[in-house]
C-alpha cells in the first residue's frame, strides 16, 4: 500500500506495525523513526498541502482529530474521495484500539494485536507498581503557556500520571484538554512542574519563563527543584510511545519502585 501520515503520532502507528517502508508522504512534524526524514513533507499537521498529497497517489492516508483546527484536513480528504482513517486517541487503551484498526486496514492484524498486546501489558505492569506507592505527587502539566492549557481527565497524560505513581494536577476537571490561567495553578500548589509545549522544540522550551510568573517561587514545585522540560515526542502525541514517557516519568518521580522493571524492546522500535 501506498501510505501518508499527516500526523506524527500516526507515523509512529506505522512503524509499530512495521510498515514505515510503505509511506510515501508525512506531515513537517513527523520526526520519528528517523527513515520518515526522507520522505516528501506536505506541510505542517493543521495545514497539509492536499494538492501534493494527492499526486501522491496515495492508497490510504491517516488522518487525525487530535488537535483542534485538523478538521479542515479531514474535510478536504473527504471532498475529493481520498481514502483515509481518522484517528482520536485519548486514553491509552484507545491506543491499542488505534493499532488494531491500522493493522486490519492495513493486512497485519496478528502483528498488530501482538504489538497492542505488548504494549497494554506493559502498561498494567506500570500500573501494579503504582499502586504500592503510598506517597505521590501532584503534577501540573503544561501543553501551552498563554493561554494556559493542561490535560484533563480525559486525557492519557492523567493515566500516565497515575502509573507513574503521581496525580494529575487537573484530573478533576471532566475534559480531555483544559484551558485554565496560571492563577489557578497557584491556588492547586503543585508538586512537580511538567512542561510539555506542543509543536515548540525541546531545546526552546525555557523554565525561566514559568519563573516570572506572579508567585512562581512560593509553589512546592520550585522550593523543591521539581520543575521539569518533558519531551513532548513522548507525552503530546497518542502512540505507543507514551508507555516510554511514563516508563521515564515513573524512574523520575520514584526511581527505587521501578528499578526492577526494564523497557520492553518492542518499544525502542
Amino acid at each position: 500500500m501506498r501510505l501518508i501520515s499527516i500526523c506524527p503520532s500516526n507515523t509512529e502507528l506505522v512503524a509499530y506495525l512495521g510498515l514505515t517502508d510503505q509511506l510515501v508522504g508525512v506531515d513537517d512534524f513527523s520526526d520519528w523513526p528517523a527513515a520518515v526524514n526522507v520522505l516528501p513533507k506536505l506541510g505542517p499537521d493543521l495545514s497539509i498541502n492536499i494538492e501534493a498529497l494527492e499526486a501522491l497517489q496515495p492508497d490510504l492516508v491517516l488522518a487525525s482529530l487530535s488537535v483542534p483546527g485538523m478538521e479542515k484536513n479531514i474535510e478536504a480528504l473527504q471532498a475529493r474521495n481520498i481514502p483515509h482513517l481518522v484517528f482520536n486517541a485519548n486514553s491509552l487503551q484507545e491506543i491499542a484500539h488505534d493499532l488494531l484498526t491500522l493493522g486490519v486496514a492495513c493486512g497485519v492484524e496478528d502483528r498488530a494485536k501482538k504489538i497492542a498486546e505488548d504494549y497494554l501489558k506493559f502498561i498494567e505492569q506500570l500500573r501494579m507498581i503504582a499502586q504500592t506507592i503510598q506517597e505521590k505527587p501532584t503534577l501540573y502539566w503544561e501543553w501551552w503557556p498563554n493561554p494556559i492549557f493542561t490535560p484533563g481527565k480525559i486525557n492519557w497524560l492523567t493515566e500516565i500520571s497515575a502509573i507513574a505513581g503521581g496525580y494529575n494536577l487537573f484530573q478533576d476537571v471532566e475534559l480531555a484538554s483544559v484551558q485554565t490561567d496560571w492563577t489557578d495553578v497557584v491556588r492547586r500548589n503543585p508538586d512537580y512542574i511538567m512542561m510539555a509545549w506542543v509543536g515548540v522544540a525541546f531545546e526552546r522550551i525555557q523554565p525561566s519563563n514559568l519563573l516570572k510568573r506572579p508567585h512562581a517561587y512560593e509553589l512546592h514545585a520550585i522550593q523543591l527543584k521539581q520543575l521539569h522540560v518533558m519531551e513532548e515526542w513522548l507525552y503530546c502525541r497518542p502512540s505507543p510511545r507514551l508507555a516510554e514517557g511514563a516508563f521515564k516519568l515513573a524512574k523520575l518521580l520514584h526511581p527505587e519502585s521501578y528499578q526492577h522493571l526494564n523497557l520492553p524492546s518492542f518499544l525502542e522500535c
